[in-house]
């Protein structure tokens, strides 16, 4: 018989999955912790930030849409605004 056979089956089965899940579970709550802790230490990264010009949104009547995005006419939409007839 082989040593290193009769070795691994005397050491046992190993860890039980329940085990193994509930040690996944406590590293990925420390983690979470340790991340939550640096965060809360740091503080906001940019606090106030608001873009250029003060706008805090989008203009009147715009709808953020798509229409400025030339060139995208072969996704299988319809091209409305500027160069719509090119």
């Amino acid at each position: 018989m082989n040593a290193d056979a009769t070795t691994s089956a005397a050491a046992g089965p190993g860890p039980r999955p329940s085990a193994l899940l509930l040690g996944f579970a406590l590293l990925l709550a420390l983690v979470f912790a340790g991340a939550f802790a640096a965060g809360k230490a740091v503080g906001p990264v940019a606090p106030g930030l608001r873009p250029a010009g003060g706008d805090s949104g989008p203009a009147h009547g715009d709808t953020g849409g798509a229409g400025d995005m030339d060139g995208m006419g072969g996704m299988g939409g319809h091209r409305t605004g500027p160069g719509a007839g090119r």
